[in-house]
């Protein structure tokens, strides 16, 4: 891998949630061919990040994206869960970056020179083409297990504890995508065994 003088935004998205992996995306953008729009994902509406993430991966000079399953989130914790597909996304650059900047209080383990920022992802261009990156992965990855269980409504909720979900996981029970050690799911397994 030849070193670029790059700098690498890096990105996660689903902490939250109750269900599905947590995505993590890293971004180095080309200064040559900027790309106009990119902001804090949260603050995209789903069509607008749909089309941003097609630029970035078209335009960007490398992109990654990789990800933690719920199982890898109740065995390691969320934070450690995040901080590995982090790793995991930046390992597989196509370019090694020279720096990179993480959104967020934490950096992932690696040998690279890094800065975590906070609220990285409205200030730094690269921060927020990762978190569009991770994020449209994370939908599109929820718009899947939608189709697998379609009585949990995860299209609309995107795993998150809104009402509906905790109705649905009330009524049908807890799936292996679940992630077991959040409240709200534990709660349901121990008041069902």
């Amino acid at each position: 891998m030849k070193s670029t003088g790059s700098i690498c935004g890096v990105d996660e998205a689903g902490r939250g949630p109750l269900a599905g992996a947590v995505f993590a995306a890293a971004v180095i953008l080309d200064p040559n061919k900027p790309i106009a729009g990119l902001a804090d994902s949260k603050k995209l509406s789903e069509k607008k990040r749909d089309f941003l993430a097609g630029e970035i991966k078209e335009k960007a000079l490398a992109w990654a994206i990789a990800s933690c399953s719920a199982e890898e989130i109740d065995e390691i914790n969320i934070l450690q869960a995040s901080l590995l597909a982090m790793k995991r996304a930046v390992e597989g650059l196509s370019l090694q970056p020279d720096e990179l900047l993480v959104d967020g209080l934490h950096c992932p383990k690696l040998s690279i020179p890094m800065r975590a920022i906070v609220q990285g992802d409205s200030k730094e261009a690269c921060i927020s083409a990762a978190s569009i990156l991770a994020k449209t992965a994370r939908d599109a990855e929820l718009y899947i297990l939608d189709e697998q269980y379609p009585q949990y409504g995860f299209a609309k909720h995107k795993g998150y504890p809104t009402p509906l979900h905790m109705q649905m996981l009330a009524l049908h029970g807890v799936l292996p995508i679940h992630r077991k050690t959040y409240a709200p799911v534990r709660r349901l397994l121990e008041a069902n065994k």
